[in-house]
């Protein structure tokens, strides 16, 4: 096939080199010790790394419209110096850069939030105010200044964020204008709003300064707008002055999953082409695009003129001079978890990435040159950690001998990528095996490493990476043959029976659950999706939604999850994710016990003391998934075999399946042997 993403294109004022688009994300570091000088290292890292057009993190242009206190605004002439400090870092590595404008409407997390009228988001605990006239007119004169004040800066232009249920996007669908004045109503008076902030910023910069809408194409929430109607807004932007259409899917209080790793990748391109259908401007497709295959098929077909990517910018800041360059499988690669990033913005953290610990932190992690005192390292453990550290000491010049007892490398991870929705973890183990290769790194694979073997060869260092086993609860019983391991569960489904009981309620309870009662309904992966979470595939139906589906998911097998405390399941699922498990299972009809404890396992199935009262709870089988301990043995016989003695991962602090920690681990530890 054809290479498109590397065929230059201009539009309106801008030439660029390629198709890929750095798309804005929330980073948290206007939260930081140094906001300006991190987001340009961050920056000009991914600008270094090719990618043609950079979009910053959405910017505020008022008080009003912050996402929440603290965050980066653009209101007064005294800032331009600051916001320089970013766009100067990516013009000099030749790259374009604009600013995201983004007035948070009702998704504010502050007491002055305000909205077209006084309707309160459902993940919003504030409750906006309505507009009145005056502050419309007052926001309006507030967009120009934002888009005048980020052409002095010298950003090469603006995105308007028109999409995901924020403000622009909340004039537009009646669900949340309910208006009876020139601003709401009819579709004409719902547009009025963003198209006059367009106009007006347009009249400001002139017809040379970028302009880029992100404009909501399919809302997928009630009340929202048909694919008709955004094909009639899409041709009023580009009437009014658009240079780019971008692709946005979804409000963030949907209860249909958009960017998370079960979505199917590049799920939503149908609904660019149907707006690229019907417009002359440049169209650019977004969400779960994350290798360079799909986002050339993109291209190829006539869905984008561009592909609009973000967390895939975390995971390589390398990603196109890799693809330019035929190196894809070098790509490392975003796996859609949301850990790292999405999970951490909405825990007030700093965001950063699981399969590359160092974005966003660049100037805390900043790249190193080979190590001055190289190091012979053995490393015990090709899981996550002991990957991440063995591929990252090898690259700075250590001599690295890495051991595993089976027979593939990955670990935990093995487990993680045969969960239904979770096979993006092939691409990290994909990565793991090339970077393995790449580097040269001696990989001893089906050896349990001996205290005389290790004795052999003189390390100067020894890093114990040997991971986590499931843990056997004290119940009498846990040793029969109906009682599995979450391991041996995944490694032989067909011994599983079709009574199952789950007893565990953390995440591997519930990717057990998933792995269980899954089933293939024959459709390809988007159709499957599409009918799964009730999307109509047409757009044609308010919302994108299609009223007339009711998924349920018929499984083969009966799943009960048992967890021994009172209180809500799945209070260690991720942030942004763990609804989605919830919602899987709910239609699956896993059915959910807690507040009891375990008397014990005989042949007809487990026997619980509830409320007071003993109960039989019949199943063909039992899988423990009950927590983990490290695999920390070797580590205690170690002695003074070697200098110095590593333990990383889960062989240092039990946290379920936490790859994001363990890859953590490893690089900061290849990171403190070489300097």
């Amino acid at each position: 096939m054809p290479n498109h993403l590397f065929s230059p294109i201009k539009i309106g004022s801008l030439s660029l080199a390629n198709r890929f688009i750095m798309g804005s994300m929330h980073t948290g570091l206007d939260h930081s010790d140094d906001p300006f000088g991190r987001l340009a290292v961050f920056y000009k890292e991914r600008a270094d790394g090719g990618v043609g057009l950079i979009v910053t993190g959405g910017v505020s242009p008022n008080e009003q419209g912050l996402l929440s206190p603290g965050s980066m605004k653009l209101t007064d002439p005294e800032q331009v110096a600051d916001y320089k400090i970013i766009t100067d870092a990516v013009h000099e590595s030749g790259s374009h850069i604009i600013l995201q404008i983004l007035h948070a409407g009702r998704y504010a997390k502050q007491k002055n939030l305000v909205a077209p009228s006084p309707i309160r988001s459902p993940i919003n605990k504030f409750e906006p105010k309505e507009m009145s006239e005056k502050g419309i007119l007052s926001t309006i004169d507030d967009y120009v200044k934002c888009a005048s004040l980020a052409q002095q800066a010298g950003f090469d232009g603006i995105e308007l964020l028109g999409s995901e249920g924020y403000f622009l996007n909340e004039f537009t669908a009646s669900r949340t204008n309910q208006r009876t004045d020139q601003w709401g109503g009819s579709f004409e008076n719902r547009a009025r709003f963003p198209l006059t902030v367009l106009q007006s910023i347009r009249e400001k910069v002139g017809s040379q300064f970028f302009i880029q809408y992100r404009m909501s194409m399919l809302d997928l929430v009630e009340d929202g707008w048909t694919i008709h109607e955004a094909q009639q807004f899409a041709q009023l932007l580009e009437a009014n002055g658009v240079d780019l259409i971008n692709t946005g899917i979804g409000w963030h209080e949907s209860s249909i999953p958009t960017i998370a790793m079960q979505v199917p990748r590049a799920a939503f391109s149908w609904a660019t082409r149907m707006i690229k259908q019907v417009v002359n401007i440049p169209v650019a497709a977004a969400n779960r695009i994350n290798t360079t295959e799909v986002a050339n098929t993109l291209i190829q077909q006539g869905d984008a003129d561009l592909v609009y990517l973000s967390r895939p910018f975390l995971a390589d800041p390398d990603f196109v001079i890799k693809a330019q360059q035929q190196r894809s499988d070098e790509i490392n690669s975003c796996i859609a978890c949301n850990q790292s990033c999405l999970d951490n913005l909405f825990n007030f953290k700093t965001v950063s990435c699981l399969v590359n610990p160092r974005a966003c932190h660049e100037t805390k992690m900043p790249k190193l040159p080979p190590a001055p005192n190289p190091q012979n390292i053995a490393v015990i453990g090709a899981g996550a950690a002991g990957l991440s550290f063995a591929i990252e000491a090898k690259k700075l010049g250590h001599n690295i001998t890495l051991f595993d007892a089976s027979a593939d490398i990955g670990g935990q991870m093995a487990y993680a990528r045969k969960v239904p929705g979770k096979e993006e973890f092939d691409e990290l183990l994909r990565y793991f095996n090339v970077m393995l290769k790449k580097y040269h790194v001696n990989t001893q694979l089906n050896t349990t490493v001996t205290l005389a073997q290790l004795n052999d060869t003189k390390y100067d260092s020894i890093v114990i990476a040997a991971g986590i086993k499931p843990r056997k609860p004290n119940i009498p019983g846990i040793h029969r043959p109906n009682v599995f391991s979450y391991e041996e569960a995944f490694n032989s489904p067909e011994k599983i029976g079709q009574t199952v009981l789950i007893i565990g309620a953390g995440g591997i309870g519930y990717d057990m659950a998933e792995f269980l009662t899954h089933q293939d309904d024959g459709l390809e992966p988007i159709d499957s999706f599409n009918k799964h979470w009730g999307i109509d595939p047409t757009g044609l139906q308010s919302g994108g939604l299609n009223a007339s589906v009711k998924p349920i998911i018929k499984s083969n097998r009966t799943v009960t999850i048992l967890q021994r405390k009172a209180g809500k399941f799945g209070r260690t699922l991720g942030k942004t994710t763990g609804w989605i498990h919830q919602a899987e299972l709910q239609k699956r009809g896993v059915k959910l016990l807690g507040e009891l404890n375990y008397i014990k396992i005989d042949e007809t199935g487990l026997h619980i003391e509830k409320e007071g009262t003993t109960q039989l709870l019949h199943a063909d089988s039992i899988v423990i998934c009950a927590g983990q301990e490290s695999r920390d043995e070797l580590a205690q016989q170690l002695g003074d075999l070697a200098p110095n003695v590593y333990k990383i991962g889960g062989a240092k602090e039990v946290r379920e399946l936490d790859a994001a920690q363990a890859i953590s681990d490893g690089i900061k530890l290849a990171y403190t042997l070489s300097t």
